[in-house]
């Protein structure tokens, strides 16, 4: 069954992206996907909900499955260049590449990015500067198959974030915060002590339905704040 959903769902990605299945195109029934791969409807079933858990698809009740809108995801969800954020505080931003490399991907990175644990993945490490103090340390990985020229960007001169929006659309995004304590390497430096609290913020990007990136990003805590503005649906909606 493994092979037979992965092929249905290689195929609609393909129209999708390359086959010209616009925006809004409702997509053939689970009967007419059965009949055209000539797999189980279980096995058709699986490839559509794994589209739709990556925003590829959304499927409505009773009407059939449709390609989901690509809008750029910074219009429905804030998703900040840190350089951007920086600059709207009327602050000056700058910053230290200390990493930008290509590694294996590892067992947890893998598995947040789908790929085999001994792929090669992208690596940054930056070091964010607000008027000269440290306000965050970014640790990236990047899928090669995204953004396969990641290694030769100037992450000096535009961020990792600025570079991705261009050449991947968010079209996903999942963000965990948590508190986390400082270790020697990022006491170091963000200039505060070993064990300090720290604000990380894990966070996947998907881009058309491939994971785009994976970004852990530590924020001192005693000097950052996340702010989420949310609003209430009216009453009877």
């Amino acid at each position: 069954m493994a092979a037979g959903y992965a092929e249905v769902k290689a195929a609609i990605r393909d129209a999708i992206e390359h086959g010209g299945w616009k925006p809004g195109f409702r997509l053939p029934s689970e009967r007419e996907l059965v009949e055209q791969f000539k797999y189980a409807r279980m096995t058709v079933r699986r490839a559509l909900q794994e589209l739709q858990a990556e925003g590829l698809i959304e499927r409505r009740h009773g009407s059939g499955s449709y390609v989901a809108d690509l809008q750029p995801i910074s219009n429905i969800l804030s998703v900040k260049d840190i350089r951007e954020e920086i600059a709207g505080r009327g602050h000056r931003h700058s910053s230290a590449v200390l990493l930008q490399t290509r590694l294996k991907a590892g067992r947890q990175i893998a598995e947040a990015m789908r790929c085999a644990p001994d792929i090669g993945v992208f690596c940054c490490q930056v070091l964010h500067f607000e008027n000269g103090t440290p306000i965050q340390f970014e640790e990236r990985f990047v899928n090669p198959e995204v953004v396969p020229d990641f290694l030769s960007l100037d992450l000096g001169a535009q961020t990792a974030s600025h570079h991705l929006f261009e050449r991947a659309p968010l079209t996903a995004a999942e963000q965990v915060v948590e508190a986390v304590n400082a270790d020697a390497m990022l006491a170091g430096h963000l200039r505060i002590g070993v064990g300090a609290a720290l604000l990380r913020v894990s966070r996947r990007t998907v881009s058309q339905g491939r994971v785009a990136s994976i970004a852990r990003l530590y924020h001192p805590g005693a000097s950052y704040r996340l702010i989420g503005v949310f609003s209430a649906a009216p009453p009877g909606s």
